[in-house]
């Protein structure tokens, strides 16, 4: 696939994706900031219906993202919950996306990730004509739920003090129970829905035990939710009906699709249910059934967007090859190793479940050792040294791995290659200081300009590369210095990647889509056992196998579909320049910035 026709893929699809979450031209959308406390400051996605005028104010609703998600990843509520008619603020919380960090140490608890200033602000200011401010409403997954939660319980108090009703007139609180407490929910004064996975991975932190733990028709989470608004309380929840009151803001209900964790939010049935709940609470201005949407059809053009933005990245760097200033990187090809026999496969076949079964092993050891090497992110303060506090995990995981790797490669190559007709020669290693500069300034080239193109397309579309959680996003300046700081230790397991990838599962006679596949499985089985060990457990048990860690682990459904490809991508630009270099530094500069920017980040705010 060419350059020309990978961007005309992406602008058609992004176009597109536009119309779509746009509701074909009737939903305008712009990017807000507000400004809140001690410097710190939120972004949005404003969402505002054509119906919406002073003539017609519409309800408000503000949907906040769970725990290392951005903004985009709940786009498809917005799109929904905008085209009947609602006003929508799609927030980046606090340390994520592109808002500012927080100084409370627990900003979705103290400050709704910047949601209770933006409601207070939008009910205070004379902008918004365009809004019912009787009608406010928020909404939110996982973390962004509790977030909708606290502030139900932040403005209950707010309008006790006042003697009035709450200014927060509903929540929609989805895949969060935990703060489903009586001493929190006592001073809610806000209609409430909750929408809770069956199968939530994270239920053994509820008061029951395994699969009960989940189940909403018994749940005390539940019970205590509707009973705190009835006269005489009931012992079993009815899913799906109403309790309490709408009209003067104690209406209760409660759903429980059979669903996982972080699949909650792209699922029809739930995504129905949140909107029904708004149809029924709000009196949604524009009449749709809750099962009419729309938003899977902009997930599938993003999605492709993704895939043909990775693919781009081959017609970029041979269109920069092909300049005389980078001509001198391409070398020849170095012959392809012997297909392993006797001892040899036995080696090969025991090396690759060697390394797959450390990756395994390695994964949540390092996530425990990243707490106590760098405690300032873990608990979640701000500081400029590692502060992700996801990614930590992650990098040390792929340094000592990628360290493992290239121990093994040339301990294997001193004990037994070099004695079997190994040539280093067919490695890619051998490069000058004039080659290996100009291959750094041609990496470092085609990650500008693959971030360069997504800046053109965000800007004139806003729309970047993503499916669900997964995403290709734009970033603030700052972003860079970040990636400077992972880089490094990162780089480690992709050079070693590119290395074992070409110099030791590149054989002679051997199919190329078969090499790659076996280099894709090779590198992103240890962690996959790791998804699988977790599942498995779960689906036997009703309790994950890693609890302590499990929001870890949920982490690597974004990070295996990255560690399968990787090794396509270094043996074809390989192929490319002859050289193992090309590849590890295109990939680690890219893939290093989509984890960082799909992470949380406690950077230090601005004085």
């Amino acid at each position: 696939m060419g350059l020309r026709v990978c961007l005309i893929i992406i602008f058609i699809c992004s176009l597109a994706a536009s119309i779509i979450q746009s509701n074909f031209g009737k939903t305008d959308i712009t990017l807000e900031r507000l400004d809140t406390v001690n410097n710190q400051y939120i972004y949005y996605d404003l969402y505002t219906p054509k119906t919406a005028t002073s003539a017609t104010p519409a309800p408000f609703i503000a949907i906040i993202p769970g725990f290392q998600r951005s903004k985009e990843a709940l786009s498809n509520i917005a799109i929904e919950l905008s085209r009947r008619g609602h006003v929508v603020a799609l927030i980046d919380p606090y340390a994520q996306g592109i808002s500012s960090s927080s100084l409370s140490r627990r900003a979705a608890t103290t400050e709704g990730y910047g949601m209770f200033h933006l409601i207070e602000h939008v009910y205070q200011s004379d902008e918004y004509d365009f809004i019912d401010k009787s009608k406010l409403g928020a909404t939110g997954h996982s973390m962004g739920g509790n977030a909708a939660i606290r502030g139900a319980n932040y403005f209950g108090k707010k309008a006790k003090s006042d003697n009035d009703q709450s200014i927060l007139n509903s929540v929609f609180v989805s895949g969060y129970v935990l703060t489903l407490q009586d001493n929190v929910l006592k001073p809610i004064k806000s209609n409430m829905g909750v929408s809770y996975a069956l199968y939530d991975e994270g239920a053994f932190r509820n008061e029951l035990q395994a699969w009960e733990a989940a189940d909403m028709r018994i749940a005390p989470e539940s019970l205590r939710t509707v009973n705190a608004v009835l006269d005489v309380s009931v012992e079993e929840v009815e899913l799906g009906k109403y309790y309490g009151n709408i009209s003067d803001q104690t209406g209760r209900v409660i759903f429980n699709e059979e669903l996982l964790h972080p699949f909650q939010p792209y699922n029809a049935e739930a995504t129905a249910n949140q909107l029904s709940y708004f149809d029924t609470v709000f009196s949604s201005p524009i009449k749709l059934d809750p099962y009419n949407q729309i938003w899977q059809w902009k997930e599938l053009m993003t999605l492709i967007n993704m895939i043909v933005a990775f693919v781009m990245l081959i017609p970029l760097t041979k269109l920069l090859l092909s300049a005389t200033f980078f001509k001198s990187i391409v070398k020849p090809i170095p012959p392809a190793l012997p297909k392993p026999k006797g001892h040899g496969k036995v080696i090969f076949w025991f090396i690759f479940f060697l390394s797959a079964g450390i990756a395994c092993v390695t994964f949540i050891p390092m996530v425990d050792v990243a707490k106590i090497l760098f405690p300032e992110a873990t608990n979640r303060e701000l500081t400029w040294f590692f502060p992700q506090r996801m990614n930590n995990s992650v990098m040390l995981w792929a340094g000592f791995n990628g360290t493992v790797g290239l121990l093994i490669f040339f301990l294997t190559y001193y004990f037994f290659g070099r004695k079997n007709g190994v040539d280093t020669k067919a490695w890619g290693l051998t490069i000058t200081k004039s080659e290996l500069l100009k291959t750094i300034l041609l990496g470092l080239s085609v990650f500008a300009l693959y971030y360069i193109i997504l800046f053109i397309v965000y800007g004139l579309f806003h729309i970047d590369y993503r499916f669900w959680f997964m995403g290709v996003r734009v970033f603030q300046w700052e972003m860079l210095l970040v990636l400077a700081m992972y880089l490094p230790v990162f780089f480690i397991f992709f050079f070693s990647n590119s290395l074992r990838v070409n110099g030791a599962m590149r054989f002679a006679n051997q199919p190329e889509w078969q090499s790659r596949l076996l280099a894709g499985i090779a590198n992103s089985l240890g962690l996959m056992l790791i998804i699988f060990i977790q599942y498995a457990t779960f689906a036997q048990t009703g309790t994950v196998y890693w609890t302590t860690n499990w929001l870890s682990v949920n982490l690597l459904f974004g990070i295996v579909p990255i560690m399968f490809i990787l090794p396509y991508f270094n043996r074809i630009f390989f192929q490319l320049t002859g050289r193992v270099y090309l590849g590890p530094i295109i990939t680690c500069l890219v893939f290093i910035m989509i984890l960082s920017t799909n992470t949380v980040l406690y950077l230090p705010l601005a004085q």
